[in-house]
């Protein structure tokens, strides 16, 4: 008998507080608009359950050697539609779920070369099994695309950042 991979891995519904809770790990790139790898990372998550969404405090280690930190704070305001806050973001982050698709708009400030320059994130978060999430996000400035981040989120602790 034949099984389809939806059948074996791909989910129908994505519950982000469900996916988000306890340890995570992810790995990433940019790639910019001419299609040149900039920046690759890992990370490690931690997730904390709210009572009405979750926390993730995530710690990153770039290619280059830097580390960065940061917090989300997402609330879910309705079965679909989530907030994000976090100090590098303007405003507040909108989500909106639909079956095993997150999609997120925000306007997020960037370091880039000793400035930060505020940019407008598409996200598009797709839960792909039980353990992993995959993310692409387009960034752009003016309308402008400047390039797209990619990221596989897994479920699970791991020692990439110390």
């Amino acid at each position: 008998m034949r099984h389809s991979l939806a059948d074996k891995a791909c989910v129908k519904q994505f519950r982000p507080e469900e996916f988000f809770s306890g340890p995570l790990s992810a790995s990433g790139m940019f790639i910019d608009r001419f299609g040149k790898v900039q920046r690759r990372f890992v990370a490690d998550i931690d997730c904390t359950s709210t009572e009405n969404g979750f926390i993730l405090d995530e710690s990153f280690l770039f290619d280059d050697g830097q580390s960065e930190t940061r917090q989300w704070v997402i609330t879910c305001r309705s079965g679909s539609v989530y907030e994000g806050r976090c100090a590098d973001v303007d405003g507040v982050a909108i989500g909106r779920l639909q079956g095993p698709v997150l999609h997120w708009r925000y306007d997020f400030f960037l370091d880039v070369s000793g400035r930060r320059i505020k940019t407008r994130f598409q996200d598009m978060m797709v839960r792909q099994s039980e353990d992993i999430v995959l993310n692409r996000a387009r960034v752009s400035k003016f309308g402008l695309l400047l390039g797209e981040l990619f990221i596989s989120f897994r479920r699970g602790p791991t020692d990439f950042v110390s």
